[in-house]
């Protein structure tokens, strides 16, 4: 059974990839993803701020006034709880590349472009294989049209992929009004990649305390269904790799995304749940359904059930939720 496969231009043994996480925040547990099978590893997400706090020393701005910001920083951990300094994330990737044999993708969460490009810059001098531009930002001034929402991550894109001598991967939002056309344009600001979708960690009230405090829920096999459905429509319409991530959690998961059109299928939270050595529960189950259904290589399987492959490409669209409902009324008990 072949799984290889490639991603972002790398040859990897496994299209099972573990997407950023703590589990690849120290050395060690770099090196137990790749003794469990491992295709690559995208290192935990740096974050701009986060650096920005680390190296000014004020902790006073994790504590006061957070509030007012785009994306709260009061949801970031404090100073004495991360390590989060460039120095360091550097340093691990400089460990993971002399310590592993598969590649390291380094994650950057930046919010001005000049940070962007001089972080992912750092990030390839140190070795990184390739980088994920993790797009996660949540605008909130009512003033502010979408159309500049766009221009500002195509612009980030842009300057990014012109700087580095790396491929780049962008790990996209699904707020778009028009998903297939910002991933058309993404390709065309040189993503060699699309990693399909980031997850918003949304907050709760703590109703004891009457404090609003960050609400970190794994995800579940259902959310692959977002995913799957905009890697289907997407495939063979643009040039870049598309990536999966959001509930991966059994081999069955895998070969759903790989059939849509999935370049590689990302793992967090069911390792988070189950320990690393999970991975290799889900490759065994996804060697013994492509055994079962006579497919002898990931190739094989990739995109053969996208829209432009299946029998009835309206099954992505709008007839589909027509389809559901008409579903739902039949199959429920009077």
């Amino acid at each position: 059974m072949n799984l290889s496969t490639t991603y972002l231009g790398l040859p990897l043994r496994s299209p099972l990839v573990a997407s950023a996480s703590p589990l690849s925040e120290k050395l060690a547990g770099i090196k137990r993803l790749e003794d469990a099978g491992a295709g690559a590893v995208v290192l935990y997400s740096l974050f701009e701020e986060q650096i920005r706090l680390e190296q000014t020393a004020l902790e006073f701005h994790l504590t006061r006034g957070t509030e007012s910001y785009a994306e709260a920083l009061s949801y970031f951990p404090s100073p004495r709880e991360y390590h989060a300094d460039p120095v360091g994330y550097l340093k691990l990737i400089q460990e993971a590349k002399a310590s592993v044999d598969i590649p390291i993708i380094a994650s950057l969460n930046g919010t001005t472009p000049g940070r962007w490009v001089k972080f992912a810059a750092q990030m390839v001098e140190a070795g990184a294989d390739a980088l994920e531009l993790n797009l996660y930002a949540i605008p909130t001034d009512p003033d502010l049209p979408g159309s500049e929402v766009e221009a500002r991550d195509l612009e980030i894109v842009r300057a990014v992929c012109a700087a580095v001598q790396v491929p780049v991967a962008v790990k996209l939002s699904p707020f778009f009004s028009n998903m297939a056309n910002m991933a058309k344009q993404f390709d065309g600001a040189g993503a060699r990649a699309l990693v399909l979708f980031n997850r918003f960690y949304q907050p709760d009230i703590d109703l004891e305390h009457l404090e609003v405090r960050p609400n970190v829920l794994l995800s579940t096999p259902q959310s692959l269904r977002l995913p799957l459905r905009w890697i289907a429509i997407l495939f063979g319409r643009v040039r870049a790799e598309l990536a999966a991530t959001g509930g991966v959690h059994h081999g069955t998961d895998a070969v759903k995304l790989l059939l849509a059109g999935a370049q590689v299928t990302m793992m967090a939270s069911a390792l988070l749940k189950n320990g690393i050595d999970y991975l290799r529960v889900v490759e065994r189950e996804l060697v013994e359904w492509m055994d079962q259904n006579e497919y002898e290589s990931v190739a094989q399987m990739r995109g053969a059930l996208s829209q432009i492959n299946c029998p009835d490409p309206t099954a992505f669209e709008r007839a589909q939720y027509m389809k559901a409902l008409t579903y739902y009324r039949t199959e429920a008990p009077l």
